[in-house]
């Protein structure tokens, strides 16, 4: 109750913190006030259209979440056995990891149809991450145990379930956390830039376009709130498949 009451007042200090600065502003167009956003989104949250964008935007970037974290955790795992192979791939992984989100969209909508823009976008901003994380997890594992496990002739099947998997899944954890942050913000940017028909990206920027600043603040709290409802899903879930 504590730790909810703390949260509460740091919530409530930025609310008003917004307030202040909305009558400085001293006009809507400029920056819509907290009651007027909060009341856009609640409107908007009772329509089916938000929802359906949302959904649409969800599978988008969950789809390339996903494929970013079995590509990166398949080439981290191998990357981490076979040094030519970590040697090889580091560059590209390092370019991914430099290159600007911006770049890479634009390129993007050259390359592949619009609709796939915001996928293989999360797909990119996942895959360094869990890559970087597996194989120093892997990194990390105690050599003890590893002689242990060679001594009383484990095999390779049980040495990764008993003596690597728990080694990983702690890194493993962070960066499928830090990640499907990384994965939501740059695909609904994606989604601004590549406009598919259904996507909280193309309402951000219909809403730009018509300089409806209210609604602007409206879709980006959802994005905001759906990141962190999306983040405590995935960390739950993974902690619960991790205690089995």
């Amino acid at each position: 109750m504590k730790k909810a009451a703390v949260k509460l007042l740091v919530f409530a200090f930025w609310v008003l913190v917004w307030e202040a600065a909305c009558l400085a502003a001293g006009s809507e167009l400029l920056l819509p006030s907290p009651a007027q956003t909060f009341l856009r989104l609640f409107e908007l949250a009772g329509t089916a259209r938000f929802w359906l964008n949302a959904l649409m935007s969800l599978a988008r970037i969950v789809e390339g979440f996903l494929l970013g974290v079995l590509a990166g955790t398949v080439l981290g795992a191998a990357a981490a056995r076979l040094k030519l192979l970590h040697d090889f791939l580091s560059p590209v992984i390092n370019m991914v990891k430099s290159t600007p989100v911006a770049s890479f969209i634009i390129l993007a909508l050259v390359w592949i149809k619009k609709d796939g823009v915001p996928v293989f976008i999360s797909f990119l901003m996942v895959l360094p991450i869990l890559w970087g994380n597996v194989t120093q997890g892997i990194a990390q594992t105690d050599k003890g145990l590893l002689e242990m496990a060679a001594l009383f002739r484990f095999g390779r099947r049980k040495t990764v379930t008993k003596v690597y998997a728990p080694s990983v899944m702690p890194y493993f954890l962070a960066g499928c956390t830090t990640a499907l942050g990384l994965a939501w913000k740059a695909g609904v940017a994606a989604e601004v830039l590549s406009l598919p028909a259904r996507s909280i990206g193309r309402e951000l920027y219909n809403a730009k376009i018509y300089l409806e600043t209210t609604d602007l603040f409206a879709w980006s709290a959802a994005v905001i709130l759906l990141s962190i409802a999306l983040e405590k899903l995935l960390v739950s879930g993974l902690k619960a498949v991790n205690s089995r």
